[in-house]
């Protein structure tokens, strides 16, 4: 696959597609993963792989714990406080969940191409 973006001239003006290139991207990202701490099981996509709206709704998502959150949804969250999880159990998450996205600690994916 071509790591170039396709041009079309209209009009004058220059509209160059990035359609095979964000489509690259994509497909480099790695896999869900599935994860199991204190009896509950979760599965966590790549933090590139994230709707943009996440970040509406989080507001940053150098918050990962707001992004964890959102991204697991209002049931499991209940599943994860029943279990008696507490902020160093989200932060082992957080960093293993940044960790295989290709992150580093409190970088986010915004920030990460910069």
């Amino acid at each position: 696959m071509s790591t170039t973006a396709t041009k079309k001239k209209t009009l004058g003006t220059e509209r160059v597609s990035l359609d095979a290139l964000a489509q690259q991207k994509r497909d480099a990202l790695p896999e869900p993963t599935d994860y199991e701490l204190f009896g509950v099981e979760f599965t966590l996509p790549p933090m590139g792989a994230l709707p943009w709206e996440l970040q509406e709704k989080v507001g940053d998502l150098n918050d990962t714990i707001g992004v964890l959150a959102e991204t697991l949804g209002e049931a499991k969250v209940k599943e994860m406080h029943k279990a008696g999880y507490q902020l160093s159990d989200l932060e082992v998450i957080a960093l293993d969940w940044q960790k295989r996205s290709g992150l580093q600690p409190g970088e986010s994916r915004a920030s990460s191409d910069s």
